[in-house]
């Protein structure tokens, strides 16, 4: 038991390293991200070669998923939102195992061309979306400073 002289040790408080106050990764984990969304990107672009689907609709689609960012029109929450759902590794995997599975080969190019978008804008630094603003991302602040 402790006398009225003696103090309780308080536990050492931990400074949150940089960015992560904010919700941002850095250094070597930001750094491992950014490749395994290049290693995605490569996967599909390479899964859609060796099934000899058209290139011109890879081309005509691989922005596709931008279009989400009209959203933002309508305020940064919203914006946000329809930005992640579109840039969602799941439902474009999801689709594009289904498109596999199910035989539906438009279906399974629709998937890989949007696995491909989703790993080349990651791998470029583009990440999920805050409902701050346009620029804050999981992997960081984009745009000017």
């Amino acid at each position: 038991m402790l006398t009225p002289t003696q103090s309780v040790k308080q536990p050492r408080k931990l400074l949150p390293m940089p960015g992560t106050e904010q919700g941002f990764v850095y250094g070597g984990v930001r750094s491992a991200l950014r490749l395994e969304a290049f290693a995605a990107f490569a996967a599909a672009t390479a899964v859609y070669a060796c099934n000899g689907f058209s290139w011109p609709i890879f081309v005509l689609l691989f922005l596709a998923p931008d279009v989400s960012m009209l959203a933002y029109f309508a305020g940064p929450r919203l914006g946000a939102l329809a930005y992640n759902l579109a840039h969602s590794e799941a439902l474009a995997l999801a689709l594009t195992l289904a498109g596999f599975v199910g035989g539906l080969h438009m279906v399974a190019t629709g998937g890989l061309i949007w696995i491909a978008h989703i790993g080349i804008d990651r791998a470029l630094g583009y990440g999920l979306k805050y409902p701050t603003r346009f620029g804050d991302t999981h992997l960081g602040r984009i745009g000017r400073r």
